[in-house]
């Protein structure tokens, strides 16, 4: 069957203040939607990819009706989901017989309500899509409905039908790896400034799930009753190696921590050492699961960055949000991967549930401290499905604007604080941390290529749009 994964259009400016866009954009490889890809392509379908960050959304039409599509799977966000119902409505006006079906965390975490809110969807994906799209086609290519197959809700006549969760898949070597053939020039996928060393970054995810309770962390496993689920470290070195033969220079890991399991993540690093594999590398993990051997471990074996998810300086406001950490384990990590030689990267949030404007000067000043090479300070947002949005009346206020929902926008203000009040915090901590002579003469001495002088030309930029305008990042809706 003919099939189409589309990512509708999008702009940088649509996320990220024009002014500060420069230093702040980013284009992930879709790893989510190229797994997709690969299991239908395994199933002997034709994909084909479109990706809005890169495609007009006349372009993507287009395509569509060049191609003549039987099948079409979208991806939207929270923020995406507009986007997503005007396309569906675009294509179906070209392809009236297409079967059109919604997939990624907007649709996974509100499921029917997608297919109230948008006639022309006829279907949405519940949970991981890489079984389930596979056996939708088998249906659909045989002339049946979609009954019997577990993972979705779709239409049946005039009504609405959901079937049984498909399982969380555990034996994560079986899947293909990502199709990221499809993705044209690799290069274009980069992320933001600053945040790697080489050119074509693969994304590379070693493991699927979560084991904490994070307030506004948005997991298929809402309970978290399976846990993480790790892939096997020879097939993480088979995939590795995979990509490096495909041309990519670095590997940028986006397990919610890499460090979870550590013995495994010693392994890992220890393997790539030992094969002798030329690539830069960057990783997450959280900060009571790394202690100095591992991080030289990482650091040896190639990584050069590290993020930690702070969040906060304010030990209550950890608690609010269930991080299941402490300042002082914060402060152990961040030394402990300095003194290694990593470069640090550190978000804090805004806006958590019962922070007052005092606390969030506080982990200013914490952030300050705590000197990290890079910062980011964000409003937490309270994405569909996650603990946050399912008990909202419990902590404050929620916007109902889709378009607040990018960690840039405040789609949600706690009862102890304005929506005001944490623009101002996002950006007065912006000002006073990239502002610092120590930070400014330490990015100048550490240029050592053209990236990196791209990146501190378009910070520079954006510092001076933090210093002169005046409410950056208050609401455009005012």
């Amino acid at each position: 069957m003919k099939c189409v994964l589309i990512i509708p259009a999008w702009a940088p400016e649509d996320i990220f203040s024009s002014k500060t866009a420069g230093s702040q954009i980013n284009y992930w490889q879709p790893l989510g939607t190229l797994y997709v890809a690969a299991a239908l392509q395994q199933a002997g379908h034709e994909v084909r990819f479109y990706n809005g960050a890169f495609m007009r959304h006349e372009e993507i039409l287009a395509q569509v009706a060049e191609y003549r599509p039987q099948f079409i799977g979208l991806y939207s966000t929270t923020f995406g989901w507009d986007r997503a119902q005007k396309t569906a409505s675009a294509i179906k006006l070209i392809l009236k017989e297409v079967y059109i079906v919604a997939g990624g965390p907007y649709p996974v975490a509100l499921q029917e309500k997608c297919l109230l809110d948008c006639q022309d969807i006829d279907a949405v994906v519940t949970g991981e899509g890489e079984i389930t799209v596979v056996e939708m086609l088998e249906k659909l290519g045989s002339g049946d409905d979609l009954a019997g197959v577990e993972g979705v809700a779709y239409r049946s006549g005039k009504g609405i039908k959901k079937n049984p969760p498909r399982p969380l898949i555990t034996d994560l070597d079986m899947l293909p790896f990502p199709a990221r053939e499809l993705l044209g020039e690799a290069g274009k996928y980069i992320p933001p400034p600053a945040t790697y060393k080489r050119k074509p970054v693969a994304v590379i995810m070693t493991a699927r799930g979560c084991n904490r309770h994070c307030l506004y962390c948005f997991q298929i496993d809402k309970h978290r009753t399976s846990g993480i689920r790790y892939r096997s470290v020879e097939n993480v070195m088979a995939e590795i190696e995979f990509v490096l033969r495909q041309g990519y220079r670095e590997i940028k890991f986006i397990d919610d921590t890499l460090a979870a399991d550590y013995n495994r993540a010693m392994t890992i690093a220890r393997e790539i050492k030992n094969r002798g594999l030329d690539f830069t590398w960057f990783a997450s993990a959280v900060v009571n699961q790394v202690d100095k051997p591992l991080l030289q471990a990482f650091k040896d074996a190639g990584c050069w960055a590290i993020l930690f998810g702070a969040e906060s300086g304010v030990q209550k406001d950890l608690n609010a949000i269930r991080k299941g950490i402490t300042p002082g384990q914060i402060k152990k990590a961040v030394r402990a991967a300095k003194e290694v030689g990593l470069t640090v990267y550190t978000p804090f949030l805004f806006g958590i549930p019962g922070q007052t404007y005092e606390d969030g000067l506080k982990t200013i000043e914490f952030a300050l401290e705590l000197d990290p090479d890079i910062a980011n300070f964000h409003a937490i947002t309270p994405f569909p499905g996650t603990e946050l949005y399912d008990n909202i009346e419990k902590y404050g206020t929620m916007s109902e604007d889709l378009t607040d929902y990018t960690y840039q926008g405040a789609a949600f203000v706690p009862y102890t604080m304005t929506r005001d009040e944490i623009a101002e915090l996002r950006q007065l901590a912006l000002k006073k941390f990239y502002s610092r002579p120590k930070f400014l003469w330490r990015r100048l001495l550490a240029l050592r290529s053209l990236n990196d002088i791209r990146a501190a030309w378009q910070g520079l930029k954006s510092l001076f749009w933090l210093q002169t305008a005046k409410d950056l990042f208050k609401s455009r809706r005012q």
